[in-house]
């Protein structure tokens, strides 16, 4: 699968069964999968969803959207506290099959992915404290 290096924007090769390994960016060396959200598409999102052995907390947003830019940093700085989760972004312009698959009407709109499934949803920009008390809650 292809991944887009969070830091570099770099596109990096990851094979499935390497995905948890802690694969670094062929260009920066810098961590693909920690710190920072990575971008998935229609042609990487079902392969990094069923290859993390993590639950996966996915932002779908849009570049035209005021919320969405209010939420980013609050969605960055989560993702640096909290290894123990891949967070990722999902352009719903760029990537209508999966907007459409996970009936995505408003945004941004967070999901948790438990071994590639849904396991839970939110709609709109959450306060800092919010966005973790639902990062933190069954």
């Amino acid at each position: 699968m292809i991944i887009r290096c969070p830091h570099c924007d770099t596109k990096n090769r990851v094979l499935a069964e390497r995905f948890d390994d802690a694969p670094t960016c062929g260009h920066c060396g810098r961590p693909l999968l920690e710190g920072a959200p990575i971008a998935l598409d229609d042609e990487n999102f079902a392969a990094v969803l069923g290859a993390s052995r993590r639950p996966v907390v996915v932002d779908f947003w849009a570049a035209w959207c005021g919320p969405c830019k209010m939420f980013a940093p609050v969605f960055e700085q989560a993702a640096a506290r909290h290894p123990e989760l891949l967070f990722a972004k999902v352009d719903t312009d760029a990537n209508p099959g999966i907007s459409a698959q996970f009936a995505i009407r408003s945004i941004p709109t967070l999901a948790l992915f438990r071994n590639g499934q849904l396991a839970k949803r939110a709609s709109g920009a959450l306060a800092p404290a919010q966005f973790e008390q639902w990062l933190r809650s069954p």
